[in-house]
């Protein structure tokens, strides 16, 4: 029987520091990873080589260009997920994630989002999007349950 597809998804920063700390499941499926090209995220290639591919770094300081990049992260998620064509996404979230997920929803994959630890009480933008269309939305503080009533307390994963 072959491994599932697994597509491991974060933001630079945080949001990947998060995302791998998963990294002890990764061998257990056939993964990928997708993050921004940073200059600190480039060495992540020696170690996973094909396994991971990156999208243009843009954040909304980036005022003017941040449509375009976004647009542009759009375009190449979408040959990334046809690329991929993951069984299950899985992501820490922010801007990266949002296409991605949209993308695989349509397609039949299942969408699995984690929360970030750095919210205690209140909704990330990415998780208002991704709440209504994720398979399992998990949360790492019992607090936010009462703001994401069906997500699954999963507690830290740092």
């Amino acid at each position: 029987m072959s491994k599932r597809r697994v597509l491991f998804v974060a933001s630079t920063g945080g949001h990947l520091k998060e995302l791998m700390q998963l990294e002890k499941m990764f061998s257990n499926y056939d993964y990928f990873i997708i993050t921004e090209k940073t200059k600190s995220n480039l060495p992540l290639k020696d170690k996973y080589k094909e396994k991971l591919y990156f999208l243009m770094y843009g954040t909304k300081d980036h005022r003017f260009s941040y449509p375009f990049r976004l647009l542009y992260n759009c375009f190449l998620s979408l040959f990334f997920y046809f690329k991929i064509h993951p069984d299950y996404i899985i992501t820490t979230g922010v801007h990266t994630a949002g296409p991605i997920c949209c993308l695989g929803k349509i397609f039949g994959t299942r969408i699995i989002y984690i929360e970030t630890f750095a919210n205690i009480s209140t909704k990330t933008v990415t998780g208002k999007l991704l709440y209504p269309i994720a398979d399992k939305f998990i949360v790492q503080w019992e607090s936010l349950k009462r703001l994401y009533p069906d997500a699954t307390y999963g507690g830290w994963i740092f």
